[in-house]
């Protein structure tokens, strides 16, 4: 079993982290708050869950990276509910930070998960059932450190535009709809970073 991978960040974007080490490239799928916390670094340690699909016609490996241990543990808790795949769970950690997202299952905030696209109202309430004790007693959301992006904003362009597109594309939604979501937000908030308009547009796809 892979506990971390680190190594030299080739390649990143609000989906997929790349990290090379010992001449290998490693993809990993990540949450916006992991593209958060690596931006901009040359090195990156990154946690790994490891995903092993069988049965089907192509077995699948897929590995998921976490800038912490805290939200790898909290992604697995994610997975363990009936009804919560691994996309379902990594649209929840870039929808909301990690904190957000303990502090609403440990209050019992249905509404609020609901909100994350593909969570419905059940699953909403099934996801607090079964990990508000494991929340509160892990204290995970005490020791998750939550990066804070400097206020300086990028400059929108086309990059950032279509850096978002293929984000959301990756996370399953089709591209035309998710181009006309993101050029309505960065017509309305120009100066929002790709992982702010992959959150916002997460709230608004159809």
């Amino acid at each position: 079993m892979i506990e971390y991978i680190k190594g030299e960040l080739v390649d990143l974007t609000p989906a997929v982290a790349v990290v090379e080490t010992a001449g290998v490239g490693y993809a990993l799928n990540i949450s916006l708050n992991t593209y958060s916390a690596v931006q901009g670094r040359k090195e990156v340690r990154l946690y790994v869950h490891e995903a092993l699909v069988t049965g089907g016609r192509d077995d699948s490996f897929t590995l998921f990276g976490f800038a912490s241990k805290q939200e790898r543990e909290l992604y697995r808790m994610l997975i363990t509910v009936s009804g919560v795949g691994a996309n379902t769970a990594r649209m929840m950690l870039s929808s909301m930070s990690p904190v957000e997202l303990c502090n609403a299952i440990a209050n019992g905030d249905d509404k609020l998960i609901k909100q994350v696209k593909g969570i419905g109202l059940k699953t909403a309430q099934r996801i607090i059932v079964d990990l508000k004790d494991k929340i509160v007693a892990s204290g995970i959301a005490e020791e998750l450190h939550v990066p804070v992006r400097s206020s300086g904003a990028p400059v929108v362009d086309g990059s950032i535009r279509d850096e978002a597109v293929g984000a959301l594309t990756m996370l399953g939604f089709p591209p035309a709809p998710s181009a006309k979501v993101v050029v309505a937000i960065m017509s309305e908030h120009p100066d929002l970073p790709v992982e702010q308009v992959v959150k916002e547009a997460l709230k608004r796809i159809k």
